[in-house]
Formats: structure tokens, C-alpha cells, sequence
């Protein structure tokens, strides 16, 4: 007799596996490499393949099947993947492919065992689509050497944006009742609000430039430094690319065979062993400065102005409340936001963002009004 906690557990597995289908279709539609597309549409048959076990399952307990819908997360990562292309969301997927294989490791059913040994196939594949090592260890430019995959998604950009837009958010809030505690005029405070947001912006985006582009001198130097040895000791650089090969799973016939073909050629040569074993794609270098300090301004201000734009139109204690009550909703949609990559409940993540907002914006208006208080007397 099957359990309704096993029914609960057979509904989840399916569902995960409606997601997975899901968010590999759309990444098939946009991927524009012919090979990637192939290799997502694969992805997708596997999970699809994953699901209709779970509903068989459900199908021999008598239980009913849910409407073949993913849920809001996919949807989002769908539609994000959609704006922004597949790499934009590729390290999220990772790590939601990882957390579902250790879901399966406990399961009791001998297909669960294959599932998650895919998830962990799937985990791995993209991680190294992404640009990451997933081991850790000696990084190469990986099966998909597409438009400069290697580093081009350089970490979790939905996360940095969710959280770039947080910082903005928060730290403003906190600066805003700080001011309104100390009993300032509205305008005042919408004053010391903006200021609060080009300062924070601009502080963001020269930290974010001086961040980037030492990385892309740091990377020009080691390429440059990589040129002057194939220059020197062309052979040695043979024999290291060979094992780079080797250490990938080619024979070894084989690896000093590709080895020798590609060091023939020294543009060819250089741009490989900067990828294979620098890690570090020539045609990036970690992305453009310029981009990521203006992407790092606008998401600061975007959470920035949040809690200034009441004292745009409203004053005293009314632009105050109000000032909170959007603070709190927007604190409560970056929470759900980050869900987007962890998993968890939405209404847990969004109550706990709004929480530590509230509590810091609320310590600053306490010492505001102390400060006030005693400048007042």
C-alpha cells in the first residue's frame, strides 16, 4: 500500500522533472550553436524520460496527475534565459541539477540511482558550459568551445543582479531612516537620499571597473608571459599541452599527436594553451570594465530608489511609512528573486530579506533620532 508521503515524494520527483524538460526546451530554442541545441534537446528527452517513470508511479498508486505545468521558478528561468541568452541562467540550473541528484541518492527506487547519477552528468555539463570548473582542479575550454564560453559567464550574473539591486535597497533604506530619525525636513531627506544613491552607484561601478579590469591586466600578462615561453621553449609548451590532453582522457599517442599539430601554428597555439591551461579566454578577458561598472550602477540605483520616491511626492511621516512599506515589498520580490537559485520557499526567503531590511533600517532610524535628539538640546 503506497503511502500518501510517498505519493507527496513521487509528485515532487515529477515535478522537478516537468521543470528540467522545461528550462531545456527554452534553452534549446535560443542556444544558437547547432551543437548546444543538440545537447539541451537531449537534456530535455532525459528529463521528460524522468518524469513519465514518476508518473507511472503515481499511475500504480491510484493517484491523480497534476497538469503538466512548470512552476513560477521555471517560468522565470525560462523567460530570463529568453531575454538574456542560456548563460545568463546556466550556473542557477547547475546548481539546481546538483541539489536534485542528492535528492535522488536517498530514494529507495532503483531508477532513482540513474537519476541522479544524470543529475550529476547534467550538473557537471553546465557548470562547464558556464565557464566553471566543477572540480576545482585544471580548468580547459571544455566540450562546448562556442563564442567564448570558457569565461564569458564568469559567475552567477542572475545573482549579481539580484543582489546588486539588494545592496542598493538596503543601504539606502538604512540611510533614509537614519535622516528621517534625526527629524529632517521631507526634502532633506530626499535630498540626502539622492545622494545616498549616486554616491553608492558610483561607488559600486568604480569598485566593479578597478575590479574587472585588474583581472584583464592580470590576464594580459599572464598570456603575454605564456607567449614569451612558446617563443623560448616551444617544445616544453608541446609536452605540457600533450599532458593537458592526456589528463583529459586522450591516449597518449593521441594527446602528443594533437599537441604537436597545434603548436605549428603560434597564434593557434598560444590561444590554446591560454585556454587549456590558463583558463582564460583571449577573446574576453574576463568581460569589458566599462560594462560591468554601468551594470553595477544601474542595479545599485535600481534598489536605490526605492526608498527615496515617496519624498518625491508625499512628506513628514507619511513619506516615512510609505517609504517603509514599498521598502518592504521590494525587500520581499528580491527575496523571492533569490529563490530563483536556492530553492526554498518563496514566502520563507521573502519574510527573511524583509526582516534583516526592516531590523537595519530601524537601528538607523533609533540612532538617528538619538543623534537629533541630542543636537536638539
Amino acid at each position: 500500500m503506497t503511502t500518501q508521503q510517498e505519493i507527496q515524494r513521487f509528485r515532487r520527483n515529477w515535478q522537478k522533472e516537468i521543470d528540467g524538460a522545461a528550462l531545456y526546451a527554452t534553452l534549446s530554442d535560443v542556444e544558437k550553436s547547432t551543437e548546444m541545441k543538440d545537447i539541451y534537446r537531449k537534456l530535455a528527452k532525459n528529463e521528460e524520460s524522468h518524469a513519465e517513470f514518476w508518473e507511472g508511479r503515481l499511475q500504480e498508486a491510484h493517484a491523480p496527475i497534476p497538469v503538466r505545468r512548470p512552476t513560477w521558478r521555471a517560468l522565470i528561468l525560462s523567460r530570463l534565459a529568453r531575454l538574456f541568452g542560456p548563460k545568463f541562467v546556466l550556473p542557477t540550473i547547475a546548481s539546481t541539477e546538483t541539489a536534485d541528484s542528492q535528492a535522488y541518492d536517498n530514494q529507495p527506487e532503483e531508477a532513482a540511482k540513474q537519476m541522479a547519477q544524470d543529475e550529476k552528468s547534467h550538473a557537471r555539463l553546465l557548470t562547464a558550459a558556464s565557464g566553471a570548473d566543477p572540480l576545482g582542479g585544471m580548468s580547459g575550454s571544455n566540450v562546448m568551445k562556442g563564442e567564448g564560453r570558457h569565461k564569458s559567464a564568469g559567475g552567477n550574473a542572475l545573482r549579481a543582479a539580484v543582489l546588486g539591486a539588494n545592496d542598493g535597497l538596503v543601504s539606502n533604506l538604512s540611510l533614509v531612516m537614519g535622516v528621517a530619525g534625526a527629524a529632517l525636513s521631507s526634502q532633506s531627506i530626499l535630498i540626502t537620499g539622492l545622494a545616498g544613491l549616486l554616491a553608492g552607484a558610483g561607488s559600486m561601478a568604480l569598485g566593479e571597473w578597478l575590479s574587472v579590469q585588474s583581472s584583464r591586466e592580470l590576464y594580459q600578462r599572464q598570456i603575454q608571459i605564456e607567449k614569451d615561453e612558446l617563443d623560448a621553449r616551444p617544445e616544453e609548451e608541446e609536452a605540457e599541452l600533450a599532458l593537458i590532453y592526456q589528463a583529459k582522457g586522450l591516449p597518449k599517442d593521441r594527446a602528443e599527436e594533437l599537441a604537436s599539430h597545434i603548436i605549428q601554428n603560434s597564434q593557434t597555439a598560444l590561444d590554446t594553451l591560454s585556454r587549456e591551461e590558463l583558463g582564460i579566454d583571449p577573446d574576453e578577458l574576463g568581460g569589458s570594465a566599462w560594462e560591468a561598472a554601468f551594470t553595477s550602477f544601474i542595479l545599485f540605483a535600481i534598489g536605490a530608489i526605492v526608498p527615496v520616491s515617496p519624498f518625491i511626492f508625499l512628506n513628514g511621516m507619511t513619506a516615512v511609512i510609505a517609504s517603509i512599506v514599498i521598502s518592504a515589498f521590494g525587500l520581499f520580490g528580491i527575496g523571492a528573486a533569490i529563490t530563483l537559485m536556492t530553492g526554498r520557499s518563496v514566502l520563507f526567503s521573502g519574510m527573511r530579506m524583509v526582516l534583516f531590511g526592516l531590523v537595519a533600517a530601524a537601528l538607523t532610524y533609533g540612532i538617528g533620532h538619538l543623534i537629533g535628539v541630542s543636537l536638539a538640546g
